[in-house]
């Protein structure tokens, strides 16, 4: 059974339950070649690739593939939205840990903060102090609900926002 989707009135956003706010997915990732510049360290505009790949791997760890939410609902998700603070360079072969929580929820949108870390054991330090990953980027990424045939914004079906909030 197809649901149908609907068009959301513009509603404010809540905070996303603490359960779900505590809950953080990992998605772990080495750097390539092509990742890097001409100076040897991550393009920029790469973290934004990153960061899609945590979403979609966030979200098929929850058993909603993209792919089959759209067959499913006819509707998908779509950025609106991204914030990105740059705080150090990964590199080539730079293993990292790519995050993504949902922060907050409203009827037609989810905000996920996401983070590109550096693993621990890609440092270098004495082995009696306790290595805490390097914070590399960080963001927060606005997705939208939208109808796949019209993209015009829809609600997020209830079960999927229950799921997503759990």
């Amino acid at each position: 059974m197809q649901a149908t989707p609907q068009t959301a009135p513009p509603v404010a956003a809540q905070a996303a339950p603490p359960a779900a706010a505590a809950s953080r997915f990992e998605w772990p990732l080495r750097i390539y070649w092509e990742d890097t510049d001409a100076g040897g360290i991550v393009f920029y505009a790469n973290y934004l690739k990153f960061f899609e790949r945590a979403r979609t791997e966030w979200l098929r760890s929850l058993g909603l593939g993209q792919h089959h939410l759209r067959e499913l609902t006819g509707g998908m998700f779509v950025v609106t939205d991204a914030r990105l603070r740059y705080l150090s360079p990964a590199r080539l072969d730079d293993e990292l840990i790519v995050t993504a929580s949902l922060q907050e929820h409203g009827r037609a949108s989810l905000t996920i903060r996401q983070q590109a870390l550096l693993k621990p054991e890609q440092m270098s330090q004495p082995q009696s102090l306790p290595i805490q990953p390097v914070l590399l980027c960080e963001g927060t990424i606005r997705i939208g609900w939208v109808d796949a045939a019209t993209l015009r914004p829809a609600r997020i079906p209830g079960t999927l926002l229950e799921q997503l909030s759990s």
